[in-house]
């Protein structure tokens, strides 16, 4: 079969092939690889080694996307009313603050798109391969299907490989599996079903060589890699709004309809009454500039904007602004596992020697904690088998600690920096045990044999063997173990068996050690050399422990109704272990599948199991992405946290997608919509108690303003339906709605969180913005504020029959009973009247609110008060009686709001 016949073969089935079988199909010389001819053939069918980068929209095209809101088109539309009736400084004002909206829009998503060339970066690198029977390096970019890639120590595999040679080699795969421990590679077929992870005779372009040397054939490059398909998957995605912008969408239409059709009707009607043509454009012009909430945008802008600087406070980075409040409405998070709900660091937790049981305190690579026996602190000296052991797992190391970046970091295999740090908890220090038994030869771990060997020589000229690997390879050349107090025993392989089971349900990975004396005339190593006769020194059991904090975030969110699922590349045992640990449990059991296991579930079965599963192990990058989709399609708002490459499908596709600041791909940090610094799951939890303050302080937002509008534009169509002099101005109109409204509502958006925020179930995501509840609290204040405007001016005009007086009373007397509204849906309302009841409350924001309240006073004594205010918006300065009538009769607001408080409570 010749090269471009390739794509015959699915992508999956190279592991299924013989190394010779591939070399055929691909028309390969293993020893010679390619002739420069053959590679130009196939660079002109293949293209490029490279991911082809989403082409962008241009600055000014998503410039102008951020108009393209229904919110906006009501601000534009009301400046544009404004300069058609000549008000150009009205017009420009309104305008203004869309052209604001927009920039901060701009800014906030300005590299939303730029996933993809991230993922191009990823697997940029220089390759060592055959060409013409030399070893030449080109950039991975030349590579063609075909090519012989040579791998070492320390190199980025350019392309997706069928390895043909193996000696020592691992890979770290995590950012593409998941999978937190270099993979050990071999070169022998596979069951045609394997998954990813599995495919241990496979290097994937993006991976590294973490130890050993290998050689590969090229299968796959480009968008054909298994990178490529997953930057496929990210462009295919489906670009979800947030359950936010498709509630204000949504709101912003129906508001948008609702003010047109009424001010065509009351244009209408003052036609049929007899009025002029002109008279009645202004009034419907009036009214519609009254309903229209002009300062909304603005002020939702700015709350969320407080949400994305307390966030930030607690270790979230917010990229787009809805995201702030989106994560607050998540009712599923579906997080990766390794780095995130765990430490990502590999630590000894239990140990079995001389027939006992010992456990060890302390997590990750910092060497704090203590080996106890029968939950007591022991000196390992007394306990000579334990020492051995240690020793062992010290001494047949390759790896060491290092102090950087304020924290302790494995160089080397994250496994043998475990058995560093548990050595140093029984006071063993390798430096001085180098010194004491100076290593004389090695055999480095092989997969074909499952171990690692090394030779030392102790001061009194005595040489020992220590090994270290599996338990099979391990146990059956050991003829004798070591008892308690060190003497030799035989050893019973059916109890260790049982030992290494019962650690492998606590999701331990164990590894075996033992030891052998040899003659002081031995120097080398050899495999013969250890294939009978070793002494049984015993297992330490490892694990990448759950964070403390993770833990306590977990069952805040459950306590909040929030479901919270691992999705991981890892083993489904260790999973369902770390999520028993972490209290997953529902119904006393994690329930868990693997990918293999989804992936032969037909589509009802496979949603039944996403619904119900808490761990999802072994899935592919699509398999990760259809769950999502599938949580999706039941109505959840899903929050998705990852920090690999095989991450990025889903945390795009999510409503949510929250990526490690950290730890996290460049291509996870593009494809999600907030960054964790610290890549700890418990500032999720905060981001979440966040997000859903943002969300209460958004709707005291809505039903602060909103009420003001309903109760101008009612008192105006009312008003031209009666035939009767309008009780207020379009100018005056857009003071209240622009200047006084944002000055008595940005304190809102500073409303800290409540204490119970956290302990109430996630809203539903059908749950409209405005809720029934919610219109009717409007409805009422609307009608209060409409008598107040309505009443008061009526009564100013027939008893003094001065106009712009009655005119700045009516203003007046709606902004104090503003006031006392404010304050009854604000916490430091709530504070004062508990004060007045005798019960002490701090209230760490009065200032916010308190210093709103007083610019919006001084703003009103400027409005009625100077000369200059009184020409522009035809008022009239009041005296110290009219100043107290206004007051006296907005205070009606405070039974009002103490009654609807009880049935719509915003708290």
């Amino acid at each position: 079969m010749t090269a471009t016949n390739q794509n015959t073969i699915q992508p999956q089935q190279w592991h299924n092939l013989s190394a010779s079988k591939v070399a055929q199909n691909l028309n390969t010389n293993l020893e010679a690889g390619l002739t420069p001819n053959e590679v130009t053939k196939r660079r002109e069918r293949f293209g490029a080694n490279e991911l082809k980068a989403k082409p962008g929209k241009s600055p000014l095209v998503r410039f102008l996307l951020q108009f393209n809101q229904p919110l906006l088109y009501i601000l534009i539309i009301a400046g544009a009313i404004k300069a058609l009736i000549g008000q150009w400084v009205n017009a420009g004002v309104i305008w203004g603050v869309t052209l604001i909206n927009a920039i901060i829009g701009f800014i906030q998503e300005s590299k939303a798109e730029s996933a993809i060339a991230a993922l191009a970066s990823s697997v940029e690198t220089n390759a060592t391969i055959l060409r013409n029977g030399q070893k030449v390096q080109f950039p991975s970019q030349e590579l063609v299907p075909g090519d012989v890639v040579l791998l070492a120590s320390g190199d980025k595999v350019p392309a997706d490989l069928r390895l043909v040679q193996s000696r020592n080699l691992q890979v770290n795969e995590s950012a593409l599996t998941g999978e937190s421990v270099a993979v050990e590679k071999n070169t022998q077929p596979l069951d045609q079903d394997a998954v990813l992870a599995e495919r241990i005779n496979m290097a994937y372009a993006g991976s590294f060589v973490t130890f050993g040397t290998g050689k590969g054939i090229v299968v796959a490059i480009g968008e054909a890699t298994e990178t490529g398909r997953i930057s496929q998957l990210m462009e295919q995605g489906t670009s979800l709004k947030t359950p936010l912008t498709r509630k204000f969408d949504k709101f912003s239409r129906t508001l948008l309809y609702i003010i047109l059709g009424i001010a065509t009707l009351t244009f209408a009607v003052g036609l049929g009454y007899g009025n002029s043509w002109p008279a009645m454009f202004e009034a419907a012009v009036a009214f519609a500039v009254s309903a229209i909430p002009e300062g909304l945008p603005a002020v939702v802008t700015v709350t969320l904007a407080i949400g994305v600087s307390r966030m930030a406070r607690r270790h979230a980075i917010v990229r787009k602004l809805p995201a702030v409040e989106t994560l607050g409405g998540a009712t599923v998070i579906c997080s990766d596992k390794t780095g995130t709900l765990t430490e990502n660091q590999m630590t000894v937790q239990a140990i079995y020697t001389g027939g006992e049981q010992y456990t060890v305190t302390g997590t990750g690579y910092i060497p704090e904690g203590e080996i106890l026996f029968q939950e007591q602190p022991i000196d390992w000296r007394n306990y000579p088998v334990l020492a051995e052991c240690l020793k062992a797992g010290l001494l047949c190391n390759d790896s060491h600690l290092e102090y950087k970046e304020e924290q302790w970091q494995v160089v080397g295999d994250p496994t043998e920096g475990a058995l560093i740090v548990v050595a140093n908890k029984g006071e063993l220090e390798r430096r001085t045990l180098e010194q004491e038994m100076p290593r004389l030869d090695t055999i480095p771990f092989e997969s074909e044999f499952q171990y690692m060997a090394t030779l030392h020589e102790d001061a009194s000229g005595v040489r020992t063997i220590y090994v270290k690997g599996s338990v099979e390879a391990i146990l059956k050349r050991c003829q004798q173990t070591l008892d308690t107090q060190g003497n030799p025993a035989s050893v019973d392989p059916e109890n260790i068996h049982q030992k290494v089971d019962a650690m492998a349900h606590q999701g331990l990975r164990v590894l075996a050690f033992a030891k052998k004396s040899v003659s002081a005339a031995q120097d080398e190593l050899d495999h013969a050399d250890i294939e009978a006769d070793l002494v049984f020194l015993g297992l330490q059991g490892m694990i990448d422990p759950p964070r403390a904090e993770a833990i306590a975030a977990v069952a805040a969110c459950q306590n909040a109704g929030i479901q919270v699922k691992m999705i991981t590349g890892d083993h489904v045992v260790t999973a369902q272990a770390i999520a028993e640990r972490m209290g997953f449990n529902q119904n006393g059991q994690v329930l868990a599948f693997t990918g293999s296991q989804l992936a032969q579930m037909e589509t009802s079965e496979l949603a039944t199991a996403i619904e119900d599963g808490a761990v999802f192990a072994r899935v592919a990058p699509e398999q990760k992405l259809r769950i999502v989709e599938a949580l999706q399609s039941k109505g959840e708002i899903v929050a998705m946290t990852g920090d690999g490459v095989n991450d990025a499908p889903a945390l795009k596709q999510a409503e949510i997608g929250i990526a490690m600041g950290g730890a996290g791909t460049e291509v996870a940090k593009e494809a999600a919509d907030m960054i964790l610094t610290d890549d700890n799951f418990a500032s999720i939890e905060a981001a979440i108690e966040e997000g859903r303050t943002v969300y209460r302080n958004l709707l005291k937002v809505i039903a602060f303003i909103l009420p003001v509008n309903g109760g101008e534009s009612m008192t105006i169509l009312i008003s031209v339906l009666l035939a009767r002099v309008l009780p207020i101005l379009s100018l005056q109109v857009l003071w209240l709605n622009m200047v006084n409204s944002i000055a008595m509502t940005v304190p809102l958006a500073f409303e800290p969180k409540s204490p119970h925020v956290m302990q109430c179930q996630p809203r539903s995501p059908r749950e409209p913005l405005l809720s029934r509840s919610l219109i009717k609290r409007i409805l009422a204040i609307s009608i209060f504020n409409w008598i107040l405007i309505f009443g008061v001016f009526e009564w100013m005009r027939q008893t003094t029959g001065d106009i712009p007086l009655a005119w700045t009373m009516a203003i007046q007397a709606l902004v104090a009973g503003r006031l006392f509204y404010l304050l009854s849906i604000s916490q430091l309302g709530m504070a004062i009247i508990n004060r007045l009841r005798g019960i002490r409350q701090t209230f760490s924001d009065a200032s916010v609110m308190g210093m709103g309240i007083a610019c919006a006073i001084i703003l009103q004594i400027i409005f009625s008060q100077w000369s200059l205010m009184n020409r522009l918006f035809a008022t009239a300065p009041l005296n110290l009686q009219q100043w107290l009538i206004c007051l006296l009769v907005g205070l009606p607001m405070i039974p009002l709001a103490i009654l609807v408080n009880r049935f719509d409570p915003l708290d």
